[in-house]
């Protein structure tokens, strides 16, 4: 969770794509599998580099992981709106 939380700090700091690359060394942390945040920081570092259909099936995936109501609706609103 740690390790997430600051790939989402540096993706503020230096950009989306070095988010996204700590992101993805993150893929095969057995902590992680499950966790709809994985998938979710994913999918919005994705949209933000402008990568909509990678982005949308990452915050899908993330639905589909995520037990609270209100944050799968969150989670999949976000996905139908990459499609605009």
């Amino acid at each position: 969770m740690v390790e997430l939380n600051r790939a989402v700090a540096v993706a503020m700091a230096s950009g989306p794509a070095a988010g996204l690359a700590l992101v993805d060394e993150l893929a095969d942390e057995p902590a992680l599998h499950g966790y709809h945040r994985l998938p979710s920081v994913r999918g919005e570092l994705l949209a933000r580099l402008g990568r909509a259909a990678e982005a949308r099936a990452e915050l899908e995936r993330a639905a589909l992981l995520c037990r609270n109501g209100p944050e799968r609706d969150l989670l999949l609103a976000r996905a139908r709106a990459l499609d605009s």
